[in-house]
């Protein structure tokens, strides 16, 4: 009795493993940003220009950041 009841699922895990799923589920886009150096770089193995954008650190934010870190992950222990 199991083995009729656990054939069908086996059977649609081995039909949707094997056709290619996702396959049509893209779309074609015109790349607005092509050849923009901000974006890509120089090169396409070279960083982007706003990869090299760095910030002051500011002490304030990471104790503010540490307190919500603790009010959202302390309630699920």
């Amino acid at each position: 009795m199991k083995l009729k009841s656990l054939l069908p699922a086996l059977l649609i895990v081995a039909l949707a493993s094997s056709c290619d799923y996702q396959k049509n589920n893209r779309i074609k886009q015109k790349d607005v940003r092509q050849g923009d150096t901000y974006v890509y770089g120089v090169h396409p193995d070279s960083a982007a220009a706003q990869t090299k954008q760095t910030y002051t650190a500011k002490p304030e934010l990471e104790v503010k950041a540490n307190e919500l870190r603790a009010k959202l992950y302390s309630a699920k222990k």
